[in-house]
């Protein structure tokens, strides 16, 4: 592209250091407390926004970190007040796994915005707008930015076929418009929009719908940098990335080398690379702590085998762990080989949490149980009841009553909001946690994660200790590990 003749429009960025980028990198691990120290300085650095909450957070933060979840946007607020905050929403799903009913979800998003989030993220597995009805109502109502969301996927290997083409996005796109989204954002959740799809991508949608539109990717295939700088020629508003020790890998492109690619240049971000180097510093420097959960199984910080089966990351993981358990690792590459074939008696459904699992599950159970749909999980079941919403395409008939055949809720899917057919769970929830729940965040901590919420309350307020497990680890503690660790390994020279 001609760079003298291309108009002035210097491209926004979104930070995902402290979500995303720790959540992809080191298993959303990253405490407050080491947040807190470089916060003021993240809040000078101009950015769009700073995504900081959602997705895995709030199930991480409660389960093995400790920490309350409404507690992290409440304290990084306080020492940032100029940046807007986004946050990761799964519509229905809210930050759990299951659709929850309205009450929970109004109730969720009113408490959200009180602590800090000012841009909600919604988005859906199957890309089902009927899952967004009740957040972006509840989002509008306390006149936060709703950022309407489109999973990106694909049943080939560049953009087009049947199902995932052009008119796709471009569709979903506008139906978001109508709904009354304030933005729109390209979720590439894989990391396999390749660089001249999204080129093509960002220009059709640019020339549909009036409004800003993001792009979100990921790392993983080694695309990501190459296909942002097509996006950003295209005119894309607004690109997703981290800091680099938490970029790369499955995480976001590395802002540092994108501020200063785009130098000079019309889309040059006026962003200082000399505070993102001090803010990367720190980073480092608190690293150690987290080292334990930095995938080191490989030598290459890339997965090129997605550019082939374009599984994402954690959904091959969930397969591996599930066939170890079986005694049936030897046999992945019939799992492999059996998923794009499971994926299209499904309907297509992009595959991002929670549809990759049951995805991934039933493409397993297919291979091992000695007959494709002979034994059916169920969330399967629930899926094809349409408790999860509309797919792409229609589920194969054969198919859907195979797995529907005695189903306890009946053998005809629904065709209405899956929403629709939930009780209100509030009430009963408050009434669940009378004597311990303080305030509706504790309440809402266990309406979403029942179990593993009312543990967390517990250690809250003491009626129980809190495990080691969960509490944080200091850098002493990691030295003196790798003391032990050196000792041990000495002591096993010496024996040999």
């Amino acid at each position: 592209m001609d760079q003298k003749n291309a108009p002035k429009k210097p491209v926004k960025i979104t930070d995902t250091t402290f979500r995303d980028g720790h959540q992809s990198t080191l298993a959303t691990r990253v405490r407050t407390e080491d947040m807190v120290p470089v916060a003021e300085q993240l809040d000078q650095v101009g950015f769009h926004s700073i995504e900081i909450w959602g997705g895995a957070t709030f199930d991480v933060a409660h389960r093995f970190l400790g920490e309350d979840p409404w507690e992290r946007p409440k304290v990084l607020k306080k020492l940032m007040p100029k940046t807007p905050f986004l946050m990761l929403l799964r519509g229905q799903n809210l930050v759990a796994y299951r659709n929850h009913p309205d009450d929970l979800v109004e109730a969720f998003v009113e408490k959200s915005a009180e602590v800090g989030i000012d841009i909600f993220r919604c988005f859906d597995a199957l890309n089902d707008e009927r899952n967004f009805e009740m957040a972006f109502k509840a989002i509008k109502k306390v006149k936060k930015h709703v950022q309407g969301t489109i999973c990106y996927s694909l049943t080939q290997r560049r953009m087009g076929g049947a199902v995932y083409n052009l008119e796709y996005y471009l569709k979903k796109a506008k139906t978001l418009v109508d709904m009354g989204a304030d933005s729109i954002c390209i979720k590439d959740m894989a990391g396999i929009l390749a660089p001249y799809d999204a080129y093509d991508l960002i220009k059709a949608l640019k020339g549909t719908v009036k409004l800003p539109i993001q792009l979100h990717t990921h790392y993983t295939s080694g695309m990501g940098s190459m296909t942002y700088l097509k996006a950003v020629e295209a005119g894309v508003d607004v690109i997703d990335t981290a800091l680099a020790p938490f970029a790369l890998r499955s995480a976001q492109p590395a802002l540092e080398p994108i501020v200063v690619t785009l130098e000079g240049t019309p889309w040059d971000t006026g962003l200082d690379l000399n505070k993102l180097l001090k803010l990367g510093e720190h980073l480092e420097s608190i690293a150690p702590k987290y080292r334990d959960f930095l995938d080191t199984t490989k030598m290459s910080v890339i997965d090129t085998g997605v550019l082939k089966h374009q599984i994402p990351g954690g959904m091959i993981s969930n397969m591996v762990n599930q066939l170890k358990q079986m005694k049936a690792l030897h046999r992945i590459d019939e799992v492999y080989a059996e998923l794009p074939q499971t994926r299209e008696d499904l309907g297509f459904p992009p595959l991002v949490t929670p549809t990759s699992q049951i995805v991934g599950v039933q493409a397993v159970l297919n291979v091992l149980s000695g007959g494709r749909y002979k034994m059916v999980s169920n969330e399967t079941k629930d899926y094809c009841y349409g408790l999860y919403g509309k797919p792409p395409r229609p589920i194969k008939e054969e198919v859907r009553k195979q797995c529907l055949k005695n189903y306890k809720k009946g053998e005809e899917p629904i065709t209405c909001r899956p929403a629709d057919t939930i009780e209100p769970e509030l009430e009963k929830a408050k009434e669940e946690t009378k004597g311990i729940a303080k305030d509706l965040c504790d309440t809402l901590i266990y309406a979403l994660y029942p179990k593993t919420g009312i543990d967390f309350l517990k250690w809250k307020y003491g009626v129980e200790p809190m495990p080691d497990k969960v509490k944080p680890k200091t850098l002493e503690d990691i030295k003196k590990e790798d003391e032990s660790l050196t000792k041990t390994k000495e002591g096993f020279r010496k024996l040999a």
